[in-house]
């Protein structure tokens, strides 16, 4: 007998410090269930003053945490990944509450969490500093110091809640910064649950704070002078109003915005893995709601017409419907104004030429007052029309035919991101060439997993600056000193 999953919302709170409040100066915000479209809770947000208080706790907290041995903050993180891994199932109920992430896939989320918190606990004793001389004729002495920030601004979006938090948090404070973190008011469920942990792992107040809220609550954080860097997860439109707040007194940034990533099968690829992956993570997998999806696939023109049968077949097989079902692969989209923009994605890729092959419409019948969208597929694609070139962020894949290896790689370049890349061939040196050539942040040949904590990840082009993910990651959270001393007049 199967038990029955409480989808009751959890109470959301503003985290500042040490307390907890059921109130923020923003005022609520109304969180609907995107596979029902009834709201199902009020969300606190904050307010400009919440954004105050949060900022001046961390900057508080920033003068002990800084100090505390680094061992004592790996210990702390190692705690905490332990704790969320315990909490998978809590993680996942909620992620699906959040933004109807299917059930099954929430779990996965919270295990890649707990392994990107472990990995940058593993950091917390390794910031490198550097002698840069010694004594020798001028007489001077000098070195570097690597330090932390201080109070990192951590804004994210609504398609991973859980994961975003992952990639940003623990390496700032592995670094030995505080935070003041928004996440998004469409999805503040599981950002409640990691305040929780990060308490019960025993950090001290004001190290970790967490404010839902709107855009104006990021604008507050954003530009409030004790923030000494940023770093967000998000659109570019969204970036670009970042980077121009930040600019007026130089703040650095780590943006990881959108992509449009290439799918390049080669004649010889594996076409069971490259279709299979192909297919499931463009149209099926969040509902094409990520930023690092192959949303284009360009197919090498001997194998076109059979991967086109493969990826039909494949979408076919993808079961949307209620997100708590074991059985849904495919959730909705986050809400009403997602799917309308959507459908008006496909309406234009008709328009300019695309060849429909399936799906296309909004999901009706059981599923109608959802915002539930067919996984839709479209062949040949002109790789300058807007579907090729503009990120969709929803269940839409978009196939080209090429014949030469360099007109792959040009059709894979012609777009203004480089977030992320997908190649499937079977020879080595091919695969060297191509994801060398490839203006992307990442290349990831063969099925080779997303996401891995130990590589960097992070984009080109309007895809962002800077990396989440592996030595890099850790380093973004630290800056430079460096220290010469004249050996004139000095004692030790």
């Amino acid at each position: 007998m199967t038990t029955a999953i409480d989808r009751t919302p959890p109470a959301v709170h503003l985290r500042i410090g040490g307390s907890r409040r059921a109130d923020g100066t923003g005022g609520t915000f109304d969180h609907v269930n995107p596979a029902t479209g009834a709201v199902d809770s009020m969300v606190p947000l904050a307010g400009p003053d919440d954004v105050e208080q949060a900022v001046r706790a961390a900057d508080e907290a920033f003068g002990t945490w800084r100090r505390t041995r680094p061992a004592e903050r790996r210990a702390r993180l190692l705690k905490l990944a332990d704790l969320i891994e315990a909490h998978s199932e809590e993680f996942a109920r909620r992620g699906t509450l959040d933004n109807g992430t299917p059930l099954t896939l929430g779990s996965h989320f919270a295990a890649l969490s707990a392994e990107w918190t472990r990995y940058y606990a593993g950091w917390a004793d390794k910031a490198e500093s550097h002698v840069t001389s010694t004594f020798g004729e001028d007489g001077e002495f000098s070195y570097t110091l690597a330090q932390p920030y201080g109070v990192i601004g951590v804004i994210i979006t609504w398609n991973g809640p859980l994961i975003s938090l992952a990639m940003k948090i623990p390496a700032a404070l592995a670094a030995g910064n505080t935070v003041v973190v928004k996440p998004s008011e469409l999805t503040p469920y599981s950002a409640e649950l990691f305040a929780d942990l990060v308490e019960e792992a025993g950090f001290p107040p004001g190290v970790v704070n967490v404010l839902p809220g709107t855009a104006a609550a990021g604008e507050a954080l954003v530009s409030h002078p004790l923030v000494q860097k940023v770093t967000f997860t998000g659109g570019p439109d969204t970036a670009r109003r970042i980077l121009r707040n930040c600019a007026e007194t130089m703040k650095p940034v780590v943006l990881e915005l959108g992509g449009k990533s290439a799918n390049i099968l080669l004649e010889d690829a594996d076409l069971d893995t490259a279709c299979t992956l192909g297919t499931l993570m463009s149209v099926g997998t969040l509902t094409g709601q990520g930023c690092a999806f192959p949303t284009r696939m360009l197919v090498q023109r001997q194998i076109y017409e059979t991967v086109l049968e493969k990826v039909a077949q494949i979408a076919a097989t993808i079961t949307s419907g209620d997100p708590f079902d074991p059985t849904t692969v495919s959730g909705p989209l986050i809400n009403e104004a997602a799917l309308s923009r959507v459908l008006g994605v496909i309406e234009k890729a008709k328009s300019d030429g695309a060849r429909l092959i399936t799906g296309g419409s909004r999901i009706e019948g059981a599923l109608a007052d959802g915002y539930f969208l067919e996984p839709t597929v479209f062949a040949d694609v002109d790789p300058h029309t807007d579907l090729a070139q503009r990120e969709v962020f929803g269940p839409v894949l978009a196939i080209t035919p090429f014949d030469t290896d360099d007109e792959a790689i040009e059709i894979a370049n012609c777009t203004p991101y480089g977030l992320s890349a997908y190649l499937h061939t079977q020879q080595l040196r091919r695969a060297h060439h191509i994801a060398e050539e490839l203006a992307t942040g990442e290349v990831l040949v063969n099925g080779a997993a997303n996401l891995a904590v130990r590589r960097p990840f992070g984009g080109w082009g309007i895809s962002g600056v800077g990396k989440e993910g592996g030595r890099q990651g850790f380093e973004e959270f630290l800056r430079t000193k460096s220290v010469g001393i004249a050996g004139n007049g000095v004692t030790a």
